[in-house]
């Protein structure tokens, strides 16, 4: 019986090691790099469907970096009739990308493939509030650097120029020995809002960029359609499972 009990509960630590994780593929050694990947999709002929289904296609085959995989946790608790719920969610350390831990790419998504991708993994895209948290919580803070508007701000070669730039900070803030911190001011957020639901059609609900001084460049914007991606949107993804009061349980 003692045997058994020691078993189950190695059992049940190595299931929530492993529940901390991206479930992705191997990433396969003849796998492209990120900026490879940019190039590829740079062609003006295609269209924002296609791209996306190959941005999803190269996600499915697991070219994604290793820093990426590896969640990390976020605590909040709150006092509801002087009883104190502490939580605890795991997100991923930095914004979605294609691509090897030397050589990657920000991959830019409208809300349609960011909710696709986070069902894929069983994750949630962040609410307002787990912006707030996780830029709060990350131990790199990179000041964010907007690209004056135009109309190219939706193409490839400005979304490459975007992550050169930020690639140029993180060289100089993250330990390549722990590369799995949490990273944060590096672009907007696409968040679950209500905010969705437009008076036309359904919306991208963006949110954030902080500053060094913890203040969101960007409030709470819905005034594009749900099939715009710009430059300054990343994609973070929250581990659908969630610990209340060391309870687990959903975010849904």
């Amino acid at each position: 019986m003692k045997t058994l009990k020691i078993f189950l509960s190695l059992f049940l630590l190595l299931s929530f090691a492993k529940a901390q994780n991206l479930k992705l593929k191997p990433r396969k050694i003849n796998a492209i790099s990120g900026s490879e990947f940019a190039k590829s999709i740079t062609d003006s002929n295609l269209n924002l469907e296609n791209r996306e289904k190959i941005i999803f296609n190269e996600i499915n085959l697991g070219n994604v970096p290793d820093f990426l995989r590896k969640l990390k946790k976020v605590s909040d608790s709150l006092k509801i009739d002087n009883k104190t719920y502490k939580i605890n969610y795991y997100v991923l350390p930095d914004y979605f990308a294609i691509g090897s831990n030397d050589d990657f790419f920000y991959v830019p998504m409208t809300p349609i493939l960011a909710q696709k991708v986070a069902n894929y993994f069983k994750c949630k895209l962040p609410t307002k509030k787990m912006v707030d948290l996780i830029y709060v919580n990350a131990t790199i803070k990179l000041i964010p650097q907007p690209i004056p508007p135009t109309n190219k701000m939706t193409t490839i070669p400005v979304f490459i120029a975007h992550n050169d730039s930020i690639k140029t900070q993180l060289k100089m803030l993250r330990n390549k020995e722990k590369n799995e911190e949490l990273i944060a001011g590096n672009k907007k957020d696409i968040i679950i809002s209500n905010k969705i639901y437009g008076k036309k059609n359904a919306r991208v609900v963006i949110y954030g960029w902080h500053k060094l001084d913890g203040k969101p460049i960007q409030p709470v914007y819905n005034k594009h359609s749900n099939t715009w991606a710009d430059y300054s949107h990343g994609v973070r993804l929250i581990q659908d499972k969630v610990w209340v009061n060391g309870k687990k349980t959903t975010i849904s």
